[in-house]
Formats: C-alpha cells, sequence, structure tokens
C-alpha cells in the first residue's frame, strides 16, 4: 500500500500559490524560519524538518524558492528537500553557536541571485517572526540594510487555514494512530505504573502503526498536575481513584494529530464527576456550532457565556478551537475577537479544556469544516470518562 505523504507537485504549487501572493502584496521575496520545535512553515514548502539547527525557505514573487539549513544539515538537507535549490548559512546554525572557522558558507545575496532578486530598495516578507532568531533577522537586515523587512506571517495563514485532500488524509491517518495508542493505554495503564511509562506505551504504538513520530509531546497527566493546560508527563505514580489526562497524538509526513480526553482510575463521583461532564457537554457543544459560514469570534463568544451560565466562569482557560495541520497548534485560534469567518476544509481541534483548583480535564479531537457542519476526522471519543476498575 503507497505511504499516506503529501507529494513533490503539491510542494511546487505552495510555492506558485504564495508567489501568487507575494505578487499580490508587493513583496519580492519571503523568507519562512523554523526549527526542530516549530518546523512548520520549512516544512510547508520544503518538507524538510530540521534537527538542532535552523531552517528557512526563501520563495521570490517569480515563484522560484530555495531552502536554506546550518552548517551541519547541508547533506541532511539536501536528501530530504523537495526544492530544487539548497543553501548553507552560518545564520542558521545551532544553539551552541559554533564559529565554523574552515566553513565557506553561503549568504543570503547568493540565495537571492539565484532566485533571480536584485536590487538594494527590497520588500523582504518575514513569517513568522516568533519563530525568526535575532541572529537571523539581522543577517536578512545586515545582508540588505535598504531593504524593508515586513512581518508576513498572515501569509503563511492564509496558505495554510484551507487544507488539501493531501493534507487530510495526512491528519485522518495521524487521528487513527493516535487512537489505537490511546486505546492500548487504556488497556495496560494501572496504579503504580509511572506517568512516564505510559507515555513509553503510547510511544511504541503510535512508531509500530507507521508514524514518524509523536504528534507532540504526549502528555499523560494525573490529579494535580492535570490542571497544567500544556506540561510534560512525571515520575508520578499512578493510584487508585486518579483522574488521569490522556492526550496522544501521532505525526504523519509532517502532520500531527492528537486525541485527547480523561479517564479515572475507579469511581467517578460528586463535584468532580460534574465538572469534567460539563467540560465534554462544552464540548459537544462547540462541534454543533462549526460549519462553513459562521463567524469564529461568535463561537467563542458564546463558549464563554456557556461557561458563565452553568458556573464556571472561573474555570475557563481559552476558547473552543484551534488551527491545526503541520504541528498540532497552528493558526488560526477561535477566539472573542476573531475577525475571520469559518471556511471549508480548514482544520481545528476543538480543545475543550477546564481546570479547577485540584484537576483539570481536556477533551479534543479533530474535525475539518464542511458546509453543512464540520467532519470528524478523527475516531470518536467517549461520550463519558471511562471509569477503569482494578
Amino acid at each position: 500500500m503507497a505511504r499516506i505523504c503529501i507529494p513533490k507537485s503539491e510542494y511546487k504549487e505552495r510555492v506558485q500559490r504564495c508567489a501568487e501572493i507575494l505578487r499580490r502584496e508587493k513583496l519580492d521575496v519571503l523568507i519562512v524560519n523554523g526549527n526542530e520545535a516549530d518546523y512548520a512553515n520549512p516544512r510547508y514548502f520544503s518538507g524538510f524538518w530540521p534537527l538542532f539547527e535552523r531552517a528557512g525557505v526563501a520563495i521570490a514573487a517569480n515563484g522560484d524558492a530555495a531552502l536554506m539549513v546550518g552548517p551541519e544539515s547541508s547533506v541532511f538537507g539536501a536528501d530530504r528537500n523537495q526544492l530544487d535549490k539548497i543553501f548553507t548559512l552560518l545564520a542558521y546554525r545551532e544553539g551552541a553557536d559554533p564559529a565554523y572557522p574552515e566553513l565557506k558558507p553561503d549568504t543570503f545575496h547568493d540565495v537571492f541571485k539565484s532566485l533571480g532578486v536584485t536590487g538594494e530598495h527590497l520588500r523582504i516578507g518575514v513569517a513568522s517572526f516568533l519563530d525568526t532568531s535575532v541572529v537571523i533577522y539581522n543577517a536578512i537586515r545586515d545582508a540588505f540594510p535598504k531593504a524593508e523587512l515586513v512581518d508576513a506571517g498572515k501569509i503563511m495563514v492564509e496558505l495554510r487555514s484551507i487544507k488539501s485532500e493531501n493534507e487530510l488524509a495526512c491528519l485522518r491517518e495521524g487521528y487513527r494512530i493516535a487512537d489505537l495508542a490511546t486505546q492500548q493505554v487504556m488497556k495496560e495503564i494501572k496504579p503504580g505504573m509511572t506517568e512516564l511509562q505510559a507515555v513509553g506505551i503510547a510511544q511504541r504504538v503510535v512508531y509500530e502503526n507507521g508514524a514518524e513520530y509523536e504528534g507532540l509531546p504526549m502528555y499523560v497527566f494525573s490529579e494535580a498536575s492535570t490542571r497544567h493546560a500544556i506540561s510534560r508527563s512525571s515520575y508520578r505514580e499512578f493510584q487508585k481513584n486518579d483522574i488521569v489526562q490522556l492526550n496522544l497524538s501521532a505525526k504523519i509526513d509532517g502532520y500531527s494529530a492528537a486525541i485527547g480526553y480523561p479517564i479515572c482510575l475507579g469511581k467517578l463521583e460528586g463535584e468532580r464527576r460534574d465538572t469534567v461532564q460539563f467540560c465534554r457537554e462544552a464540548h459537544a457543544w462547540t462541534e454543533k456550532q462549526v460549519k462553513a459560514g459562521v463567524f469564529a469570534a461568535d463561537i467563542a463568544k458564546d463558549f464563554y457565556k456557556l461557561f458563565v451560565d452553568n458556573g464556571f466562569e472561573k474555570n475557563y482557560v481559552y476558547g473552543p478551537l484551534h488551527g491545526t495541520g503541520i504541528i498540532e497548534v497552528e493558526a488560526p485560534w477561535v477566539e472573542t475577537n476573531s475577525t475571520y469567518n469559518l471556511k471549508e476544509n480548514m482544520t481545528f481541534q476543538i480543545d475543550t479544556y477546564i481546570s479547577s483548583d485540584t484537576f483539570g480535564v481536556r477533551w479534543e479531537k479533530g474535525i475539518a469544516v464542511k458546509e453543512g457542519g464540520c467532519e470528524i476526522l478523527s475516531p470518536e471519543i467517549p461520550e463519558f470518562c471511562p471509569e477503569l476498575h482494578f
């Protein structure tokens, strides 16, 4: 069976669509940067995921493009690059800041010349500023002191928000594998096991079933640490009647898919049960609001009102949905100040999180926006918190 992935032709199409936007925005060139943790923008055009070092892609308004890597990634980048050109720049070196005194690196001038970008008074888009180090930014500015550097993050949001059929296929496969990992963890989890041991079960399953990596650092939290909206698993040992939060994930050709919900290692009762069940109901409510044409902020405002009206205002942490794709959390978010309408084949995580003084829970799955509602990309998550008895 053919591997589910993004074909090389789609990378070339992405470059051309980007070039059209550059011409519309009157930009001469776009530079996108990333690193090992947030590789999304360079990988979107090149297929390359850096390790230790940074990476970037330069796209000219004429439709030509090149990958830019650090000194130790020249061969690695050439092997994994979907573009035709690659350059090695010192500005993309690793955080240990080696000097590489024998290296004769390429420069941004070399990159631009190869793309047919000439002149001094250029308009250079940079995306994203959050993933562009000071070293890279200064190297661009020093190479082209008379250029205008423009925050071009909106271009990448425009390009990445609506997914192709190949992208959707990658996500569906990731969710399938994440669900397999979740089911296996529930089969093997028990009191006395550590959070990290449960993560190990999930990692084994995702790799055995074809994932290239976990889609996010696997979330297996218990009791007090479930109050962490984002966190890392620990050496804490599970106890009977613990609430355990599972958020397990798989990455397919760069596309990250995560499924999350709480389980209880015993009987879930009283106020804890009420809080968990409200969170699940808020999750189901959100799913019903999603369809093409809906104004994003309206969903977020009504979602917040749902918390207030049910007495959970103090337990609210963030809005109902966030974009997903090449990384598990990507723009755009659905927030009370959002200014866009949902469009078909935008992809989101319905990410419903609630936190109390003693615990928190999250119900999460992936969807694609459709005309009359949404497609659930992942296997369906439980209607109630699974209770495991020992």
